[in-house]
């Protein structure tokens, strides 16, 4: 006994200060035995010397314990702030949803082109010759002209269509333009509904695509449904709605005579809550990114509105002349060119703005002492690093689409000012800048929002990214 009480006086360096702390309360209950089972209760609280090794735990520091932290009082804070994102976002699903209900063209006639286009028929060729260019039933008499064009007569078989199964021999001209066909492929013809066994009636358009393109997206889906499991079965089923709504509403409300740009923000809209609640979850952290996508996109569309009508850029270019002709009247050009610009940085804002809002939360969750100014500069670090290379496929993206208008410009061989400020060059760059800038606006814009919310949400709550509490 007296040795035991030797080591309670400090004789033991390491236990001493412990055996201080939690012998002191209970010295007066070993001197009265009856009370023993009551004096059990006083001991328990004597875990408490192990908190040094307790307030990395996140779950403990929403309760106010004593951690020095200061997040007891978050969860009310954290309720008044998910009140508020939803009296932010719940005006603009709303404006969003009766936006399609007022522009979508309820009981219009679909519109059909006023140039003929044919009716699409399969076919597969059998052979090919190098010729000279016949007509049906024609045939070669002496030797032919130098400057004679070659043709390359196809034999094919149709397979489906009024006349499936018949055999049919085509003359198709031989141009630098002109695909080069071979036995063994599968190709589309167009079908002017003239006698369905009369070749004259055809005419080959293109290639069928269809089997390699269903591949690929088939792999395309496994990828992502391996590495995703089933956030990637979400972002998939994201993916189809949001061509379902580029199908259904985007193109037959444009095609109706609506206003290009408004009815793509109000088709972004609903592509953007549709896409980001589905894949990753109805939470604060994804009402951060839906904000910070919401001002980026407004953003390029002042910036790509004002720049369009200073630089007199009317959005006539090659496709859209041909649409026009087809339409048999006019279309906002200049409008389609900005629905284009907002449609298209939609991807990559989505990209950006998760990325950040991810990326503040997770610095939370690892270190619940942060306030919202680091969580900010930690984030905004990690944007500066990611904004770079979202500029960069951005402007490849559309590089890559204008290739063949930079290679076209480049023989020109008018110098370099003058095709930068072409039609065509003006609008892609138009449409690159105005989406980087709302690019790079997005990340200190998401950023601030995340860092603002996160901080405010107590540690407990970081963990759970699908549901609002």
């Amino acid at each position: 006994m007296d040795r035991h009480s030797s080591a309670d006086e400090g004789d033991n360096e390491v236990t001493g200060p412990i055996r201080r702390i939690t012998d002191t309360p209970s010295r007066p209950v070993r001197r009265r035995p009856p009370p023993a089972g009551q004096a059990a209760r006083p001991r328990r609280p004597a875990a408490r010397p192990e908190s040094p090794e307790q307030p990395p735990k996140p779950p403990e520091t929403g309760h106010g314990h004593g951690h020095g932290h200061g997040h007891g009082p978050a969860a009310p804070a954290s309720r008044r702030v998910r009140l508020l994102l939803i009296w932010l976002l719940a005006p603009l699903a709303a404006a969003t949803v009766l936006g399609m209900i007022v522009l979508y063209p309820w009981g219009k006639a679909a519109p059909t082109s006023v140039v003929p286009q044919g009716t699409p028929v399969h076919g597969t060729i059998t052979t090919t010759i190098t010729g000279p260019c016949l007509g049906q039933g024609e045939v070669q008499v002496g030797a032919p002209k130098p400057d004679a064009k070659p043709c390359l007569t196809v034999e094919l078989k149709l397979t489906d269509g009024q006349a499936s199964g018949q055999q049919l021999k085509l003359t198709v001209p031989i141009e630098p333009s002109t695909p080069r066909f071979s036995a063994g492929d599968t190709i589309v013809l167009s079908y002017n509904g003239g006698k369905a066994d009369d070749p004259s009636a055809y005419q080959i358009v293109d290639f069928q695509r269809g089997l390699p393109l269903a591949l690929l997206a088939g792999l395309f889906a496994v990828a992502v449904i391996v590495l995703g499991r089933w956030q990637g079965v979400a972002a998939l089923v994201a993916l189809g709605l949001s061509f379902l709504v580029l199908a259904l509403f985007v193109l037959p409300a444009i095609l109706a005579g609506e206003s290009p740009l408004l009815v793509a923000i109000v088709g972004a809209g609903v592509i953007m809550f549709i896409a980001l609640y589905l894949t990753h979850g109805l939470s604060a952290r994804t009402s951060v990114a839906v904000l910070g996508t919401l001002v980026s996109l407004a953003l390029i569309g002042v910036l790509s509105a004002v720049f369009s009508a200073a630089a007199s850029l009317t959005g006539l270019d090659d496709n859209t002349s041909n649409l026009i002709g087809s339409l048999g009247h006019g279309i906002d050009a200049r409008g389609l060119l900005l629905a284009g610009v907002v449609i298209g940085a939609l991807g990559v804002l989505d990209d950006v703005t998760v990325t950040q809002t991810s990326s503040v939360w997770e610095l939370r969750r690892a270190n619940p002492a942060l306030g919202w100014r680091e969580l900010y500069g930690a984030g905004l670090r990690i944007g500066r690093d990611h904004v770079g290379s979202a500029v960069n496929t951005l402007v490849m993206a559309y590089a890559g689409a204008a290739l063949p208008v930079l290679l076209y410009s480049s023989l020109s061989g008018i110098g370099l000012g003058a095709i930068l400020g072409s039609e065509d060059i003006a609008q892609e760059i138009v449409r690159t800048l105005a989406g980087s800038v709302g690019i790079v606006a997005a990340v200190p814009v998401t950023t601030v929002l995340a860092a603002l919310i996160a901080s405010r949400e107590p540690v407990e709550e970081l963990t759970s990214t699908t549901s609002i509490q």
